[in-house]
């Protein structure tokens, strides 16, 4: 099972399984990790799933769309990095994946 790395907005950083074929903001919550709060539900409508990619994974991750850049747009922590967790499909090739969530806006 591919293994999804997450840093918390407090820095406690913690290896986790995930399923192939959810979506990294599905994987997060699945594993317990409560500050992602995905308001919306993985419908691209809020931002509060915001997390940061490891500079390493960008290039391997879907193109965004205008709807999540739009949303993305509202947040004071956004970087190059940001991308919504709900947009991005888990799958084996993103085994090893590092994403840090975004600071709450």
């Amino acid at each position: 099972m591919p293994r999804l790395i997450v840093t918390t907005r407090s820095g406690e950083t913690r290896e986790v399984e995930a399923q192939s074929g959810l979506t990294v903001m599905e994987a997060i919550r699945d594993n317990g990790f409560d500050e992602l709060l995905a308001l919306c539900g993985g419908c691209c409508s809020c931002a509060t799933c915001h997390v940061h990619v490891d500079d390493e994974f960008l290039g391997l991750l879907p193109s965004m769309t205008e709807d999540e850049d739009d949303l993305l747009d509202s947040s004071d922590d956004r970087d190059a990095s940001s991308r919504l967790s709900c947009q991005l499909p888990f799958t084996d090739e993103l085994d090893g994946l590092r994403v840090r969530i975004a600071q709450e806006d």
